[in-house]
């Protein structure tokens, strides 16, 4: 089965596809820049997934933020929220060119704010080229997802596939138990907010 959010002209679009005799997809919400689902499983509890393709313009960018955060209004409980943002997190997201820092700080107040975390990305450190010489390289594709995500999925690894049709690489996400997933500890700002913690 499928659904999928139509591309805006030549950019965007977004297809999610799934096996109806492993996973349920239901409550569909389709927005400027994402389709959001709820996903069930035999074997766990549901849980919100948001797939993106985030904006090019700066005004734009903005507006999407604000979309995302309408989303998880909507979305109780785990939630994951992945693709194209078109935004970076920090400095070394970008291997060399212009940063758009105040564009960043947005983006990780966004994700400070909706206690996201980022899935670790094996094996690669770049998600995106732009095929010139030298290569300018970006991390613009990601998995972030919410803490109760995480605990009900600790198994997954997030790793890059090759691509010879795109300037993205894609990403695939594995949650199969049969490997071991690397965990990078990092702190999260909004841990300081929660009750508890000063304690």
């Amino acid at each position: 089965d499928y659904t999928y959010l139509p591309a805006q002209g030549t950019r965007g679009g977004i297809l999610l596809a799934w096996k109806s005799s492993t996973v349920t997809i239901t409550a569909p919400l389709l927005t400027m820049n994402a389709l959001t689902a709820k996903v069930t499983t035999a074997t766990g509890a549901p849980w919100w997934l948001s797939v993106v393709y985030g904006p090019q313009e700066d005004a734009d960018k903005i507006a999407f933020m604000q979309e995302l955060r309408d989303v998880r209004a909507s979305c109780p409980g785990p939630w994951m929220v992945c693709g194209d943002f078109n935004l970076i997190l920090r400095d070394e997201d970008k291997s060399r060119g212009n940063l758009n820092r105040r564009m960043m700080g947005r983006f990780r107040r966004l994700t400070n704010d909706l206690m996201l975390k980022e899935v670790y990305l094996n094996g690669r450190r770049f998600t995106w080229s732009n095929e010139q010489s030298p290569p300018t390289l970006v991390h613009l594709d990601r998995v972030l997802c919410t803490s109760d995500w995480e605990d009900t999925h600790a198994d997954c690894h997030l790793r890059c596939l090759a691509s010879v049709v795109s300037d993205h690489s894609p990403l695939l996400l594995d949650c199969s138990p049969t490997h071991t997933a690397r965990r990078r500890f990092h702190f999260e700002d909004y841990w300081m907010r929660l009750p508890g913690f000063h304690e």
